[in-house]
């Protein structure tokens, strides 16, 4: 198959926006390390960072970010995992209002920071990692992460203690079990045992 033909079939399967690796568009080519430098050099892909390759998409306001899932996936090579900003626990309503221009990605698999595709991500890595963010997740990272917050600690302890009833208690010792710290784990037992005990006088 001639060069050009080639080209046409790797352009073809590209998706605005998608982000590949290196080995995903190796089964399209013969030469696939001088085809992706034709296509970045034509604009059709940019590179990311080593092996990591971006299929740029135009918007009226200029190039838009990557696909944050696809971005993710492709750099972990896995499927397991959640990314939030820790200013997703300002609607927990516990007393958090900080705004934070970060994206933490708790996963299986990396631990660090990177710049990937125009933002920042600070990698947790756990032992295993949920799907889905949920509420009760959110509430446990927040406990994992308690001592990096700029907020006074005991207020929002003690409002997770006047809140506990709007939250599934089955859910959170669930997501405490798999996805909290030991410290997290006794805290928010300790905070269910004195919400129950309140209850009861």
């Amino acid at each position: 198959m001639r060069q050009g033909q080639v080209l046409d079939r790797l352009k073809a399967a590209l998706v605005p926006g998608q982000v590949y690796r290196r080995a995903d568009l190796a089964a399209l080519s013969s030469n696939v390390d001088r085809h992706l430098a034709r296509l970045v050099a034509e604009g059709h892909l940019k590179k990311l960072s080593q092996g990591m390759y971006l299929a740029p998409r135009a918007t009226p306001f200029g190039e838009a970010l990557p696909e944050e899932t696809s971005l993710l996936q492709t750099f972990l090579k896995d499927d397991h995992f959640v990314v939030y900003s820790p200013s997703q626990f300002n609607a927990l309503e516990l007393g958090t209002t900080q705004l934070y221009n970060l994206r933490v990605v708790f996963n299986r698999k990396r631990v660090g920071e990177f710049a990937l595709g125009g933002r920042t991500y600070r990698f947790h890595r756990w032992r295993e990692a949920p799907k889905t963010l949920t509420q009760e997740f959110l509430i446990v990272e927040l406990l994992n992460r308690l001592n990096d917050l700029a907020e006074d600690r005991e207020q929002i302890l003690n409002r997770l203690r006047e809140k506990l009833p709007r939250f599934n208690v089955r859910r959170l010792n669930h997501a405490a079990s798999h996805y909290g710290t030991l410290s997290t784990q006794k805290r928010l037992t300790s905070l269910l045992e004195a919400r129950e005990t309140s209850s009861k006088v």
